[in-house]
């Protein structure tokens, strides 16, 4: 099967007709957790190679605890100050070990060696590095997952979704068979990043040689105008308070499937509008530091961890009452026919 030349798999062009994964039946709607696994740092403050510390790591045992009572088993895509401390990576070892969690990467360019770019908002984005320097990260991160883990990462998110145009065949290139970088229906362009927009909520193949699976976040249009979708969304926002208004009104509002900053009924109208989408896998995330309370503005303190937990409780009893069950890493990839057909540049 050829491609059209100007069509190379990149995570920033929509796929082709012909890209798009279709998911064994037997599968079903199932979701999926994955965890931005990444040291605690200042969200308000500059980027810096220094100042960071990993000592969320109670939070995360507890967490880790609760999903898998809960028969979820996180994918912990994990960053480079997070994999080199001989504590987190003797505890999530142990997680891997006992098959209750599997581990990623997580790429984070500003603390993730070799430290050869300066050090910026715009530099934050990986995919927008040079492509050797991208591709150097990445190896240096790969190397020292497997040093620590026994295995090179399969599951890949970018740091901050920033992917560029070259990500998906680096990925490829580095032996990854999942990325989830890519967060639908948003656009991240205004601050030097990627533009997600028009891109789809249901799997596909990437890279130049589509053996790459894009597994995008999950974000829902709920209200009584979703179905006017990301067109009115986006023209919304072009309006000054238009798009506010909307969402005060229970019009139209875009809800990612995060814990973060979403009410557990928010989320759980997203389940719905995406299940009445026809998406298969529903993409949930967080960012490690969350479980601890005081390192983000989502758990500040012990009542935020109690909401948190309380928001998971809501949620998951939403979708087992919808019928919607856990799915691994590799439940996902057993229910994807490889890709038989290279896709070549005309």
């Amino acid at each position: 099967m050829n491609c059209p030349p100007d069509h190379d798999g990149n995570l920033l062009t929509a796929p082709l007709p012909q890209d798009m994964i279709a998911i064994d039946p037997a599968f079903g709607t199932r979701f999926m957790l994955f965890v931005d696994t990444e040291e605690e740092f200042d969200w308000d403050a500059p980027f810096s190679r220094t100042g960071h510390g990993v000592t969320a790591l109670a939070g995360m045992a507890r967490g880790q605890a609760y999903f898998a009572a809960a028969g979820v088993k996180p994918v912990y895509v994990t960053d480079y100050p997070v994999v080199d401390c001989d504590a987190a990576a003797d505890m999530m070892g142990q997680w891997v070990a006992d098959g209750t969690a599997d581990i990623g990467a997580h790429l984070h360019p500003w603390v993730n060696p070799p430290h050869v770019e300066d050090v910026s908002a715009a530099n934050s984005y990986v995919g927008f590095l040079p492509e050797a320097v991208e591709r150097a990260k990445l190896e240096a991160l790969c190397r020292r997952i497997e040093e620590r883990f026994g295995a090179r990462p399969i599951a890949y998110r970018a740091g901050r979704y920033g992917v560029g145009p070259n990500s998906a065949q680096l990925l490829e290139e580095a032996g990854f068979r999942l990325d989830s970088s890519v967060r639908s229906r948003f656009d991240y362009s205004h601050q030097h990043g990627p533009d997600f927009c028009g891109l789809p909520q249901d799997p596909y193949w990437a890279g130049p040689g589509r053996t790459l699976m894009e597994l995008p976040l999950s974000t829902a249009f709920v209200g009584l105008l979703r179905g006017g979708g990301e067109r009115l969304y986006r023209a919304a926002q072009t309006m000054g308070p238009l798009a506010g208004a909307l969402s005060r009104a229970r019009m139209l509002s875009r809800v990612p499937l995060t814990p973060e900053g979403i009410s557990a009924s928010e989320a759980i109208a997203a389940i719905d509008a995406l299940m009445a989408e026809g998406v298969r896998v529903l993409n949930f995330s967080f960012h490690s530091p969350t479980l601890e309370p005081g390192h983000t503005p989502y758990v500040r303190d012990e009542a935020d961890r109690t909401a948190f937990y309380g928001w998971w409780d809501a949620v998951l009893a939403h979708l087992a009452r919808r019928g919607v069950r856990a799915a691994s890493l590799d439940q996902l990839l057993c229910a994807v026919p490889m890709r038989i057909e290279a896709c070549q540049a005309a």
